[in-house]
């Protein structure tokens, strides 16, 4: 087994390699603007390092948000086409799920909740269980909207520490891990679980909409 994991539905552009019982190597770089630059960047650094070539992978693992609209279909659209050229299975996880699985390793046992940026003064969030239970679908909300549903609960990620009046016990890891995600994806796979599809998780409609009314030209 050789997975090589990547998410770009956050700020973080990260990247690792997993052969089913450790991290070979990892990227990680907080970028929300400079997914698309830095991302196979990323890709080529954590293969020379495990000193691995790109044939050698046996499956992607890919991170298909909920986050952003650009950013995501970034990392989405590249393990499609990894997968695609080396004719390997794709595995989709949700990145909430990734960060669960991080809080973990950090010590956090649960229950807890995650939560990442969503602009708009909202956040992509979900309750857990444990690091590997989530409770209920992510949802996209305001997070005065949702106070006395997390009260209390330890809170992990950007949107935990953007809005630290309603997360008040908001802790580490604050971006979401490649190599987490790929841990994640070692342990469901050896548990025959499900996969989500390669698609992406967006929660709401994206910033850019075709204008309702524009005036269609046709030549004459």
């Amino acid at each position: 087994m050789l997975l090589l994991a990547v998410d770009t539905a956050t700020p973080a552009v990260t990247v690792a390699l997993h052969d089913g019982e450790s991290v070979l190597a990892e990227s990680n770089q907080v970028d929300a603007r400079r997914h698309g630059e830095l991302l196979l960047p990323s890709v080529d650094k954590v293969l020379a390092e495990a000193g691995v070539k790109l044939e050698a992978v046996t499956g992607i693992v890919v991170g298909v948000g909920p986050g952003p609209y650009t950013g995501l279909r970034v990392g989405l659209v590249t393990a499609s086409t990894f997968a695609s050229v080396l004719g390997v299975p794709v595995h989709g996880l949700c990145t909430l799920d990734g960060l669960a699985y991080a809080a973990g390793a950090a010590g956090i046992e649960g229950p807890f909740t995650v939560a990442t940026d969503a602009r708009r003064k909202e956040v992509y969030w979900a309750r857990y269980e444990d690091p590997r239970t989530r409770v209920g679908e992510p949802a996209v909300d305001r997070p005065a909207d949702i106070a006395e549903r997390v009260a209390g609960l330890p809170a992990v990620g950007q949107g935990a520490q953007l809005y630290p009046e309603v997360f008040t016990d908001a802790r580490a890891p604050e971006h979401q891990s490649a190599a987490a995600l790929a841990g994640l994806a070692v342990e469901r796979l050896a548990a025959g679980a499900e996969f989500l599809p390669p698609t992406p998780l967006y929660l709401r409609r994206p910033d850019a909409q075709v204008p309702k009314n524009y005036k269609v030209v046709t030549p004459q």
